[in-house]
């Protein structure tokens, strides 16, 4: 029987996808959270042994202000909401440093990962929006290459890539390829989590992503080694995102639970791959709560481990056992 795969992967932004002040003002404590989330996720993943992919915001990598303005590409998107690109305000206000604004430098906590074992990967430089109007091809490479040569400069090397808000942009994954990039995470396969940009984004999905998330609507969203190889570059779709806890709806916790395991097992039992994500600044209130949840996850994880040689593998990982296959 061919083994399952446990994929689990955080898209590491912070401060870098967030646009406005009344957003900042209003999410801040869940950023400034990430401080205390990235450690607890670390001694969990170390506890469960869980080979994670960090797929991290460029912006994050620099040791202060002077490095960064020096860091920015030359070509820049040019988005018909201009409100969207960090060049447009946001690079402008940030600190000195990580130690004066720790929401948009993140050096620290990317060593901690490093060290942890764990994999970098990329989630753009600049938070880029690959379905938007008005950036370009052109636009792309840029952001994309700036994110490697500052990741490459602190002795990392990005070979996953996560696409920023899901805005799967398969026009670009050639330059993903041109670039080093083996692996990227495309959407689950059902039409309720298509790519979308912000301006088309509609409400009627969104009761049914939220219901879905306590009973199967859309299926396991489970993969084969089969489906995942994508003409050089492997696609490892998500299989669910991991909501965070919320009081109001915490008497569906077990549902919610449920959904995510019994689909991990199903994964198990047929030799598929499930692919686990959410953002560290989900975690960032709550901290316990969510903590706790993750780790009945992860004690799920162990059990199918040992009864079906369930392995916990890295996005990177994962794509370099496919290309050998």
């Amino acid at each position: 029987m061919k083994k399952g795969n446990f994929v689990i992967s955080l898209d590491f932004e912070i401060y870098w996808g967030v646009h406005d002040a009344v957003s900042l003002e209003n999410y801040k404590d869940n950023l400034l959270g990430v401080r205390k989330v990235i450690p607890e996720l670390l001694r969990l993943f170390k506890q469960y042994q869980i080979n994670a992919t960090f797929a991290t915001v460029g912006l994050l990598f620099f040791n202060d202000k002077e490095e960064l303005l020096n860091g920015l590409p030359a070509k820049k998107p040019q988005y018909t909401h201009a409100e969207l690109s960090p060049y447009h305000s946001q690079i402008e206000l940030a600190g000195k440093n990580e130690e004066e604004d720790p929401l948009r430098f993140g050096l620290s906590l990317i060593k901690e990962i490093q060290n942890a074992g764990q994999e970098i990967g990329c989630h753009t430089f600049s938070h880029y929006y690959c379905l938007e109007e008005g950036q370009t091809a052109e636009d792309f490479k840029a952001d994309l290459i700036c994110a490697k040569k500052i990741a490459r400069k602190k002795g990392i090397e990005l070979k996953s890539f996560v696409f920023p808000r899901n805005q799967y942009n398969e026009t670009y994954l050639h330059i993903c390829m041109e670039e080093g990039i083996s692996s990227f995470r495309g959407n689950e396969r059902s039409r309720l989590f298509s790519s979308k940009t912000q301006g088309r984004k509609t409400l009627f999905r969104r009761p049914f992503r939220l219901t879905d998330a306590y009973i199967n609507l859309s299926g396991h969203n489970c993969y084969s080694g089969e489906e995942m190889k994508n003409g050089g570059l492997i696609n490892i779709p998500a299989s669910r995102f991991l909501r965070p806890y919320s009081k109001k709806l915490s008497f569906l916790d077990k549902l919610k639970l449920k959904r995510i395991t019994n689909s991990m097992t199903y994964a198990a039992k047929h030799g598929l791959t499930y692919h686990l994500w959410w953002h560290p600044h989900n975690f960032g209130k709550n901290i316990s709560e969510n903590i706790l949840f993750l780790e009945k996850i992860l004690s799920h994880y162990q059990k199918l481990n040992s009864n079906y040689n369930f392995e916990s593998r890295s996005m990177r990982q994962l794509a370099d056992e496919l290309n050998q296959q």
